[in-house]
């Protein structure tokens, strides 16, 4: 009654039915022999739950006129959609829903907005978006139709929200087929109840006469108000029933992870020892990936692998040798000039040229360098490494580097010219000439 004495047009969730006291008569008419139970028969994945039941009411009627803490508008991605529930919830809400529908700027598939009831009875708006079907890209369609319903729910757990009622999140514009959407509602809605149910009292599915066979159909599939119906109901449940949370489950999507990847699947545990059977050790695809490491090492070492073999182990540890120096910051070395590349030897290897007067031996690790530089090629008459004989090769001139090295190649600064002139007589008559004369 409104403060006029005219009755309301508006019903209350808690004066509704649930789905668990609907139908109790017919359903205990046999006695006792209704909840008979073997208990070694199949049971359904969905149980008999007689509190969950207590929070589900199937009604048949228009969801803008519920007496609840949300309703379910869905629309297209504008909310826009002149739908006859969407129609029916703009009449009774009035003008301020439309301003504020425009600060949501819009609503994507699969997602759920919230906007204040204004002149409804129920206190919020749950906005979301169903998708349009098509049957080639149909497991797309049931992962965003699950996503609807479950932020829907999710929106509302989070809002401390104690009743929501839900319109059937579909459209005659949007093509999804009733049946396989009551599916999707439901179990979403009863795996929701299961692990989230102390923070909704009430979820009323609002169906239109049409709607209504269906979901007193599918209803007890998913929400068993008995021991009997749940094993009556259990042949008719559709082969994919989603994960836990009730999400639709695509076989190739899923990523399968073992906790011990290789290791036979058994649940009995085994002691750890010497007696512990170890054959499946390199067995699993993963280890097979780069084939057998220890194999391809002591064939290495005794001279067996193949040229194939190992030309491709040793393109193998020159690309990660790059990309472990190319992720070096070396602007500090950069920075001294005193190290450069500069062609060729006569066997075709790389040339690295040493400027030691520019190196501060006194910052310089000699361990280090001991350890990196290997079969290098220093002139004593410039630079001398003490401790490094067995690593680097000396040579007293520059006469004697460039018979290895043909001259033309290395750019050397000109002190190390003159210098080496001064000492050990000058090479070739092409020096170039010294900036100081």
């Amino acid at each position: 009654m409104d403060p006029l004495g005219a009755p309301s047009q508006f019903v209350d969730v808690d004066t509704l039915p649930s789905w668990g006291s609907s139908c109790e008569d017919k359903l205990n008419a046999s006695g006792t022999a209704a909840e008979t139970f073997q208990e070694d028969a199949i049971r359904s994945p969905f149980l008999y739950n007689k509190d969950i039941n207590g929070k589900v009411v199937l009604w048949k009627g228009d969801v803008a006129l519920l007496n609840c803490t949300a309703i379910v508008n869905t629309s297209n991605e504008s909310l826009t959609d002149k739908n006859p529930v969407s129609e029916s919830i703009f009449m009774l809400a009035g003008p301020d829903l439309k301003e504020d529908l425009q600060k949501l700027k819009g609503c994507r598939t699969g997602e759920a907005k919230l906007t204040k009831g204004f002149n409804l009875a129920a206190r919020f708006i749950i906005h979301t978006v169903g998708p349009k079907y098509k049957n080639r890209y149909r497991t797309a369609a049931e992962s965003s139709l699950y996503s609807c319903y479950r932020n829907v729910l999710q929106l509302a757990k989070e809002q401390s929200m104690s009743s929501v009622g839900f319109c059937v999140i579909n459209s005659a514009k949007r093509g999804y087929p009733l049946e396989d959407a009551t599916h999707i509602a439901l179990r979403t809605v009863r795996r929701f109840l299961e692990i989230h149910g102390e923070t909704i009292e009430k979820v009323v599915f609002a169906v239109s006469e049409l709607e209504e066979a269906t979901y007193q159909k599918l209803l007890p599939l998913y929400f068993p108000r008995s021991l009997k119906e749940e094993s009556r109901s259990l042949p008719y449940l559709p082969a994919d029933i989603g994960n836990a949370e009730g999400e639709p489950v695509v076989p190739e999507r899923q990523i399968r992870i073992s906790e011990k990847p290789g290791a036979p699947e058994d649940n009995h545990e085994e002691d750890e020892g010497l007696g512990v059977d170890l054959s499946f050790i390199g067995s699993h695809a993963f280890a097979r990936m780069e084939g057998d490491i220890d194999k391809q090492r002591r064939l290495i070492l005794q001279g067996q692998l193949s040229e194939a073999a190992l030309q491709k182990q040793h393109q193998r540890n020159y690309n990660r040798w790059l990309c472990q120096a190319r992720s070096e910051d070396l602007s500090d070395i950069a920075s001294l000039k005193a190290l450069y590349q500069t062609g060729v030897d006569n066997c075709g290897r790389t040339v690295m040229v040493v400027v030691g007067r520019n190196i501060p031996v006194t910052l310089i690790d000699m361990d280090k360098v001991q350890e990196e530089f290997e079969g290098c090629l220093f002139c004593s008459s410039n630079i001398s490494f003490k401790g490094l004989k067995d690593k680097i090769h000396h040579v007293d001139s520059l006469h004697q580097l460039f018979s290895a090295i043909s001259p033309e190649q290395i750019d050397f600064p000109p002190f190390v010219l003159e210098y080496d002139a001064r000492e050990n007589g000058p090479y070739f008559t092409s020096y170039p000439p010294s900036p100081d004369l």
